[in-house]
């Protein structure tokens, strides 16, 4: 079986995983953040909204160059944010699909500020920086809505909130 025929269930399980979290981020929390060094919410969200993305990125190219004071997408509504997250997942999918085995195993670099952060194979940025990262920033914006009394939707089973909700007589 190839890499693209692996990576795909899951990626596009956890893509479905993160829209279900998306969906709850409220607008008027969009500047709520935990501590003055942490992103704020809206922020947050927008970093994952933009993961999906470097599928495309590590798959098309061979090198992301990012330069100091680049500024980053920020969602200013719901709908933004879903859009781009939507758009995102779409041509990653679409990228992985594409893509032969001997594509993943090229080399890949992220390069800030004209220095070279990390050099990977392919494959390996799709699993760490693309799949382990976002889950790593998804599970973030999860305790962000829980500090805001926000409900959660279950990522791998069902959460307390959606227990609660199904223990409730109809």
């Amino acid at each position: 079986m190839s890499i693209s025929k692996l990576l795909l269930p899951e990626f596009d399980q956890e893509m479905a995983s993160t829209r279900k979290l998306l969906v709850c981020v409220p607008e008027d929390k969009y500047s709520w953040q935990p501590h003055e060094k942490s992103m704020t919410l809206g922020r947050l969200a927008s970093h994952v909204a933009e993961l999906p993305n470097w599928a495309v990125e590590a798959l098309k190219k061979t090198k992301l160059e990012i330069s100091p004071g680049e500024r980053a997408f920020a969602a200013q509504s719901n709908e933004e944010l879903l859009a781009r997250f939507e758009r995102n997942v779409t041509e990653a999918h679409t990228a992985i699909e594409a893509a032969n085995d001997e594509d993943y195993w090229v080399s890949w670099s992220l390069v800030f500020g004209g220095h070279v952060a990390f050099t990977m194979p392919r494959y390996m940025v799709l699993r760490t920086v693309v799949l382990n990262h976002l889950i790593h920033h998804r599970a973030q914006v999860g305790t962000y809505l829980r500090e805001n009394n926000i409900a959660i939707p279950g990522m791998y089973g069902p959460s307390e909130d959606d227990k609660r909700a199904m223990a409730r007589p109809a």
